[in-house]
């Protein structure tokens, strides 16, 4: 069995997660377990950038160094940009 600890929260935020928990038909420390998962370290985030380039690498022959990579684009940035502006513009001609 897992050593439990204590997390301070506001009674706001804790009131919150207790819901949120309930709904989910699970405790408050599943809840907090499961979203503790979910979100990665820095560290892990570094690794899985290594790991999808060197797939880019490898599987399509992609060239580009790191630094090159870091001063791309960022293309899902720009896709939701364009789907933002998209999306003004069909509500402008609606009204």
């Amino acid at each position: 069995m897992a050593e439990n600890t204590t997390i301070q929260v506001s009674r706001r935020a804790r009131d919150h997660l207790a819901q949120v928990a309930k709904e989910r038909g699970m405790t408050l420390g599943q809840l907090v377990e499961q979203l503790a998962s979910e979100q990665p370290t820095a560290e892990q985030i570094a690794e899985r950038v290594a790991a999808t380039r060197a797939v880019l690498r490898e599987r399509l022959g992609c060239t580009l160094s790191d630094e090159e990579f870091d001063d791309g684009p960022n293309v899902l940035a720009n896709i939701y940009a364009m789907a933002a502006e998209k999306t003004r513009a069909l509500r402008e001609d609606a009204a």
